[in-house]
């Protein structure tokens, strides 16, 4: 895991590298000042002239600058190099995820991923920034300080090696004890978030069924889980200052007595009040490294979790991938369907489609109808390999989808769905996704053949009119026919409307398919719809139920062998009087 974390530096080894060595730089400076302070204690002590205290002093002035220099340096090139190393992750994670199938993004769930991509991406960034430089300095400050302090103490200084060990141990069993709770945090975190994009997504309905105090209490409740979880594991962290608090106060007590008994009795000989002041000064040193190497296991242990979480997708294998010779041209928009079954995982006990044999020939209109849950999605989202058949094949133009290059497959089939989005940028921009390369006078053929033109038109900047986040900003009949045109823009050789035209008019639907019929006659068009009149006129009409292909027709055919058709065509066009 480390090592593949690591491989997101990258272009950044360089102020990574010399941030631990202006660190090591800063460490070395800031172990000998206390030792220069000490001997100019001692000459003081022995009656040193003034020039000497000043030369002393000078050094002194200029190493503190130095070490602030070196220090200030380090804080510089660390910050490059963490936020660095953050962008390249991001970026790594971001082109993982582009490249995962819809069964792996399920997998996650997408408000997963994105806590993934932002929170751990941002506790693992802390990590690494406290790993190259105060995990580096705090080791060296520690190993630097203990030699120093034997070099002024001699035997005294094995009060430290002592004392370390009861310290470190403390630290350690308040720093585990308190990993439980933070680890139980983050993957609160992903149904918090869940909660509040759901929340924010169904904004209209929570409104309009008057459910505010109820979203506030269950949000309430969501956030007082995590904050209890937060408060528990600060509480245990907390006890690290109180402990270091009063291994300092021990070690201080132990040296100032014994160490001022042996100045004494000594006559200053063996140790003098500049070496026990050094000592000292060392001792608070030693544990205040010691305190830092506590906060960084803490911060690591804690930011582990999001480590692994970031690993996971990071090694997550995409479920579809690219044969060794991908075929690169389509050659119509035929499809055929042979004994195909499908289900979304491995673990799922049944079938959401089976027993599916199909053949549609290309340039065809073809409509699916069906009840609710009956997988009309589901079988089209084999065509554009979107999730790839269990059992059977699926073949476009034919040849088996998992025989194409996956670009170039989607290249010719077009989705649109019922709740397609519209990202944020202009009307131009957003129909450009269907054909980077489209003119003007290409936008407005397509919109006008989507029946968007003349609203679109309406708007004040018209084709330059800015889409907010989601298409909140245009209506839900309008982000249809957007979608449609973008669609048009792509000239597939299938076009796929998942439910797309539920949010317009009968008249409206009814243009924009005679737009298809004149625009894209050799495409092949496959329209799922909940309206019969949607259908009517297609060249085959296909009746899903439960999974299953329950007829296949023309209208007049259905209204024949169909009882599931013609109960549908019944209620949509005679209301359901027959029923009352």
């Amino acid at each position: 895991m480390f090592k593949r974390l690591a491989a997101c530096v990258r272009e950044y080894k360089t102020p990574s590298l010399l941030t631990l060595i202006f660190i090591v730089c800063e460490a070395i400076i800031e172990t000998f000042i206390p030792f220069i302070t000490a001997n100019l204690v001692n000459q003081i002590e022995a009656g040193a002239e003034l020039s000497t205290v000043f030369k002393t002093g000078g050094l002194l002035i200029v190493m503190a600058l130095l070490s602030l220099c070196c220090g200030g340096i380090a804080a510089v090139t660390c910050a490059k190099a963490s936020t660095g190393f953050a962008k390249n992750l991001r970026r790594d994670i971001y082109s993982q995820v582009q490249d995962f199938s819809f069964e792996n993004i399920d997998k996650f769930s997408a408000t997963s991923l994105v806590t993934r991509m932002t929170t751990d991406v941002t506790n693992t960034q802390m990590s690494f920034m406290m790993i190259i430089r105060t995990a580096i300095r705090a080791p060296l400050m520690l190993i630097f300080s203990i030699i120093a302090a034997y070099v002024m103490g001699g035997a005294l200084a094995t009060s430290f090696v002592v004392i370390i060990p009861v310290l470190a141990s403390g630290l350690f069993l308040v720093s585990r004890k308190a990993m439980p709770a933070f680890r139980r945090v983050f993957r609160k975190y992903d149904r918090l978030n869940e909660s509040i994009e759901e929340n924010v997504r169904g904004m209209r309905v929570v409104k309009g069924f008057s459910r505010e105090e109820y979203e506030k209490q269950k949000f309430g409740a969501a956030a007082e889980d995590i904050c209890g979880d937060f408060t528990k594991a600060e509480r245990i962290v907390a006890l690290n200052s109180p402990i270091m608090q009063f291994c300092i106060y021990l070690n201080m007590v132990f040296v100032m007595i014994v160490g001022s008994k042996l100045a004494i009795e000594s006559g200053g000989t063996y140790i003098n009040v500049g070496e026990i002041s050094a000592m000292l000064t060392y001792g608070v040193a030693i544990l205040m490294q010691l305190m830092m190497l506590s906060m960084i296991y803490v911060m690591i242990t804690m930011s582990g979790e999001s480590m692994k979480r970031i690993f996971e997708v990071l090694e997550e294998k995409p479920t579809l991938h690219n044969p060794e010779n991908p075929v690169m041209t389509v050659a119509d928009g035929s499809i055929e369907f042979s004994d195909v079954c499908f289900k979304y995982s491995k673990e799922a006990k049944k079938n959401a489609l089976f027993d599916i044999d199909l053949r549609i020939e290309s340039g065809m209109t073809v409509g699916i109808i069906g009840g609710t849950g009956s997988s009309k999605s589901t079988l089209v989202q084999l065509i554009p390999r979107l999730y790839d058949a269990t059992e059977g094949t699926v073949k476009v133009g034919g040849v088996d989808v998992r025989d194409y290059d996956i670009e170039t497959l989607r290249g010719e089939v077009a989705m649109v769905l019922q709740k397609n989005l519209l990202f944020s940028g202009t009307i131009a921009e957003n129909l450009r996704w269907g054909n980077e390369n489209a003119t003007d006078e290409d936008l407005i053929h397509a919109c006008k053949l989507a029946q968007a033109h003349d609203f679109v038109e309406s708007f004040p900047e018209g084709y330059n009119t800015y889409i907010e986040q989601g298409g909140t900003n245009v209506s839900g009949g309008q982000k249809q026919r957007l979608c449609i045109a973008r669609a048009l823009l792509k000239k597939p050789k299938i076009l796929i409307l998942d439910d797309s035209t539920s949010a317009v008019d009968t008249k409206t639907d009814a243009l924009i398919r005679r737009g298809f019929a004149e625009y894209i006659p050799e495409t092949t068009k496959i329209i799922i719809a909940q309206r019969i009149a949607s259908v009517m006129e297609a060249d085959m009409i296909i009746v899903m139920d439960n999974g299953q292909i329950s007829a296949v027709g023309k209208h007049e055919d259905l209204m024949q062998k169909s009882e599931i058709y013609r109960e549908v065509y019944e209620q949509q066009t005679h209301g359901g009087d027959d029923n009352e």
